[in-house]
């Protein structure tokens, strides 16, 4: 059996990868919905938005929930407090996913351009607010939830929805919606045709910019003012001591301590910069494969650049500190983690493989002439 805290890291990137795959994935999916009403100026345009997502945005929310599936197995005390903290805002991301099956399904069965209309917006809601609500949840484990743990790891929550509208989690929020707005048109327009993708284009490269100021704001913010943990003194890869006292949660900048102890870290944040830049010069450019590819390293390098702030922290408190939840505090038992990771040994590529494999079928433009010719066989 591997080591309890090696088992422990190896969960916590698995569960990163898990994330990042949805957001690479899914993310093209709910930024294509928001830009649906915007790019499309005919319905056939429309129709080309959604085929180019259609066939495979219902495997992509896979990730998402083998994502929370490994959390339940890995980490059941975060599964508990985040899933009873965030009711709320999960359950309003669930419903407002509901818009897509049902959009994609009825949109297009009658001609009337009212009823099209209507389910446009439907779409569009089904992307902008999953994706709203995933921001703010990201930005509030950088303040931390209100919750404390007893004596016996029971815990106590107050707070409530409107609670997560902290300025910076609004901030990380509306970075989030421009990120899937650039990752939805650097795929859509790979899939267009010229003069359609070259409308698309004008908003990647919005976006891609705006998203690019965003960030800069987001890591300024962290870095300088924002409060966070203290690990300076306790080695990064390492549990710390039973008797080590809990990090305070007050200190300015703390979030930015691990790119202070492993300076290569700032790779991270520098990379998904240059990369968003690089989405908006190729999108302009008209080289959309490239352009599709310097989206998903922006997300790639900007979760992956997040991930590396918290750490070791899975959830924090922001009324005791001492409650914080982290990478070793909060695991399942080591037996478990070693059963668990047997299975996710099997599983996990061959989710990689088939949706590989899925990807590489599906491949190739959508035409308007596509849409004329099947009819009512396309969305």
């Amino acid at each position: 059996m591997l080591e309890p805290d090696t088992l422990r890291l190896i969960w916590w990137l698995l569960i990163v990868v898990l994330i990042v795959g949805f957001v690479l994935t899914d993310g093209f999916d709910l930024g294509a919905l928001m830009l649906l009403p915007w790019v499309g100026k005919t319905d056939e345009q429309r129709r080309v938005v959604l085929n180019a997502v259609g066939a495979t945005w219902e495997g992509n929310q896979t990730w998402l929930v083998t994502a929370a599936g490994a959390t339940f197995a890995a980490w059941p005390l975060v599964y508990a407090v985040s899933f009873s903290s965030l009711y709320g805002a999960m359950m309003l991301a669930l419903f407002a996913l509901f818009a897509r099956p049902v959009g994609f399904d009825y949109r297009s069965k009658l001609p009337d351009p009212r009823w099209r209309a209507t389910w446009d917006w439907a779409l569009f809601a089904g992307g902008l607010v999953p994706t709203l609500v995933l921001g703010l949840l990201l930005g509030n484990l950088f303040i931390g939830l209100p919750f404390r743990l007893d004596a016996e790891f029971r815990a106590t929550s107050s707070g409530g929805f409107l609670d997560l509208f902290h300025p910076f989690a609004m901030l990380v929020a509306v970075a989030a919606i421009v990120l899937c707005t650039m990752h939805g048109g650097a795929y859509v327009q790979g899939r267009a045709e010229a003069p359609f993708a070259r409308a698309i284009a004008r908003w990647t490269t919005a976006a891609a910019l705006l998203f690019a100021l965003l960030f800069c704001g987001c890591v300024l913010w962290l870095g300088t003012s924002l409060p966070g943990p203290d690990f300076g003194g306790l080695p990064l890869l390492q549990a710390p001591a039973a008797n080590a006292p809990p990090p305070p949660q007050s200190v300015a900048g703390g979030w930015a301590g691990n790119y202070s102890r492993l300076p290569a870290l700032l790779a991270l944040p520098l990379l998904g910069l240059m990369a968003a830049v690089a989405t908006a010069l190729l999108s302009r450019a008209g080289r959309w494969r490239w352009a599709f590819g310097a989206s998903a390293l922006t997300v790639l390098t900007t979760l992956a650049a997040a991930a590396a702030s918290l750490f070791p922290v899975l959830l924090a408190s922001s009324i005791d500190p001492a409650s914080n939840l982290t990478v070793w505090n909060a695991s399942s038992s080591p037996k478990t983690l070693q059963i668990m990771l047997i299975a996710a040994a099997f599983f996990v590529p061959l989710i990689v493989l088939y949706t590989g494999w899925v990807y590489r079928v599906l491949r190739g433009p959508i035409t308007v002439q596509q849409i004329r010719g099947q009819g009512s066989k396309l969305y």
